[in-house]
């Protein structure tokens, strides 16, 4: 739980940051979490937003008979209905990240209201999982700058879009993530749609056919993320 108010905190942030650029946030337990070397291997992170949901557990079956991680963008009000999905989900190695406690466009919030979707996500999470989030995707991917400075995690935004929303077909789905797909990419999907999950066996072995390795987003950026800062991919080519 925060000891400081996020304004606070946006603002000790703020004068640190003067003396020490690198300030960086890590995931919880680092050992949770295998190094994989992406500045060799063509690393793409697999990140889900909007659940737990009805359908989380059989996406948790399929990354775990792949042995693939994930990362995961849970609302708060939802993790309280699927306490066990989130357990298994950190006890399996995937990331997990806040995703506002109701789904609320941060850009529309006061400082106070931004404060308390986040601690009460904060909470929730870390009383099932034992840590706090690591990172924050914005709902919708609004965000700006007044409000990046009062998140005291890094945002994770897109560069490959499923458009899962839209696309009635799994095979669709598939192919619009690997139509987009590049080294460094972290793809949007959500685990709350079941033709998206129907979709992910493939889109794995398709990814597999193609070289590229499945990682969290922490582990895309091998940790090195900044707290209120945005981020949509980590492009970097692999060694030859």
């Amino acid at each position: 739980m925060f000891s400081l108010s996020l304004i606070g905190l946006a603002t000790l942030v703020s004068c640190s940051a003067t003396t020490d650029q690198q300030t960086s946030a890590h995931s919880p337990d680092p050992s949770h979490e295998e190094h994989v070397d992406c500045a060799v291997l063509r690393c793409v992170a697999l990140t889900f937003d909007d659940g737990p949901d009805q359908f989380t557990e059989e996406l948790l079956n399929t990354l775990k008979s792949a042995q693939i991680p994930a990362t995961f963008f849970l609302i708060g009000s939802k993790v309280e209905k699927y306490p066990g999905t989130v357990q298994r989900m950190s006890a399996e190695g995937h990331q997990v990240g806040s995703h506002t406690w109701d789904h609320s466009d941060i850009t529309k919030l006061s400082g106070d209201q931004l404060d308390q979707q986040l601690i009460r996500t904060d909470t929730v999470i870390k009383k099932l999982t034992g840590d706090s989030p690591s990172a924050f995707r914005p709902p919708l991917g609004h965000h700006d700058v007044a409000h990046n400075k009062l998140v005291p995690y890094p945002l994770i935004l897109w560069d490959v879009h499923s458009h899962d929303g839209r696309l009635k077909e799994s095979n669709k789905i598939v192919d619009a993530v690997m139509d987009a797909i590049q080294p460094g990419s972290i793809i949007l999907m959500h685990d709350t749609r079941q033709v998206t999950v129907h979709a992910v066996p493939e889109l794995l072995a398709q990814l597999k056919l193609k070289g590229y390795t499945l990682v969290t987003v922490d582990q895309l950026f091998d940790g090195n993320l900044r707290i209120s800062t945005p981020y949509s991919s980590a492009p970097r080519e692999p060694k030859q």
